[in-house]
């Protein structure tokens, strides 16, 4: 890419993603993205197709990065597992203090998918979220079970809205702005809140 495009491409994704801070993606103007990167509004098409796909330059990345996290995450208790003996515990991985420190290490992304995405494939993102954590879990009781652990069972529904709430309370830190020394001061609160709970429910 010639220098100068490089320069006009640098200057819009900071235009864009300064008006998608202050106006969320629904109403974000591309004449103030334009006139903010000092181009024409016809040139930022030679950069991207859409708005839509403005917004998903600014986020894709933080948004791949944040599944990888947590299938390294799932991995991992899969692993000990696996790797169990006769004196086995459901012993936590810091997992929400991990996924609160990748958050804040992409604060103004997270902003934008939490709280900006309206009108954008990422307004669901929470859901989607809530979904993987549910399934994820349960199959993880269900290997607990065939490996000859015991697991109460539990009622699906109130497990959906369990879990529902857990990832909403996480993303929470990021809707009520929450500095970073805050938001990890509340994810350990939130390990030494749901940390026994899940293990009492599951009898495990």
């Amino acid at each position: 890419m010639p220098r100068d495009k490089t320069e006009s491409h640098e200057r819009i994704v900071g235009a864009a993603k300064k008006e998608f801070l202050e106006y969320g993606f629904a109403d974000a103007s591309l004449r103030r993205i334009a006139a903010d990167a000092k181009i024409q509004v016809s040139g930022l098409y030679r950069h991207f197709a859409s708005k839509e796909e403005m917004f998903a330059d600014l986020v894709e990345p933080v948004v791949g990065g944040f599944y990888s996290l947590y299938s390294q995450i799932e991995d991992e208790y899969f692993e000990g597992l696996r790797n169990a003996d006769e004196s086995f515990e459901m012993n936590g991985h810091d997992e929400t203090v991990r996924i609160m420190e990748y958050i804040y290490d992409h604060h103004d992304e997270f902003v934008l998918i939490i709280t900006k995405s309206s009108g954008t494939k990422y307004e669901n993102f929470r859901h989607d979220i809530a979904k993987l954590e549910e399934e994820v879990t349960l199959r993880y009781m269900e290997s607990l079970k065939s490996a000859g652990y015991h697991v109460k069972d539990i009622n699906r529904n109130e497990f959906h809205l369990l879990v529902t709430a857990y990832i909403e309370s996480v993303f929470q830190a990021v809707s009520h702005g929450f500095s970073q020394d805050e938001a990890m001061h509340y994810a350990r609160t939130l390990e030494d809140f749901y940390g026994p709970a899940w293990r009492t429910w599951f009898g495990i």
